[in-house]
């Protein structure tokens, strides 16, 4: 059985937003990722710095909200974009 299921993961920051709030410019940390992580596996993240190594464990864990794409932990959906669940 698989812990974690992440399917097509985006995280994107707003870095400026216009004079009503509205997001002006983005920057994409995290873009497409799917991974699976079974029970009693370990995933080891490795890149240079600034990469997204960081993001893409504070996205699973839901500490930064996804952008996009769908989370499964021990088999419930926790985050699913197109369904517009969130999990808390």
């Amino acid at each position: 059985m698989n812990l974690i299921e992440a399917k097509h993961i985006s995280k994107q920051f707003v870095v400026q937003r216009d004079w009503l709030g509205r997001p002006k410019k983005t920057l994409t940390a995290v873009d497409d990722l799917s991974l699976t992580i079974g029970q009693g596996e370990t995933l080891g993240l490795v890149g240079e710095s600034g990469c997204g190594k960081t993001t893409v464990g504070r996205t699973l864990l839901r500490l930064y909200e996804p952008t996009d794409g769908k989370i499964i932990y021990d088999g419930k959906v926790i985050f699913d974009k197109e369904k517009k669940i969130k999990a808390d």
